[in-house]
């Protein structure tokens, strides 16, 4: 249970970067109020995680599942540049989050 808490507090923290971004610096009321709900959720859940998962495992999954997510959704939803070294990039995160669970199992 603890690696679907840790990918619902993941999905969040995307949600959280987004609606910053979104939230145009604090001055767009309701993507500000989304922002401050997804992040309570992202912690809460990464803090129920790390009741059985280790501090190092699950803090790396959870920022690199967000920093992924969030270049990801940047490039789907904003337009973000694609270039072939940001792919690279983020396929290297990928990698480490998917080494990271393979090796706590």
């Amino acid at each position: 249970m603890a690696w679907v808490y840790l990918l619902i507090a993941s999905g969040a923290e995307i949600v959280w970067a987004f609606t910053l971004k979104a939230s145009d610096g604090f001055t767009r009321p309701a993507m500000a109020a989304l922002n401050v709900a997804a992040l309570l959720v992202a912690v809460w859940f990464l803090v129920q995680a790390m009741r059985v998962l280790p501090l190092g495992t699950a803090y790396a999954v959870w920022t690199g599942i967000g920093v992924a997510g969030a270049a990801i959704t940047g490039i789907a939803v904003l337009g973000e540049s694609m270039a072939p070294m940001r792919i690279l990039a983020i396929g290297i995160i990928v990698a480490g989050v998917a080494m990271l669970k393979l090796a706590d199992g």
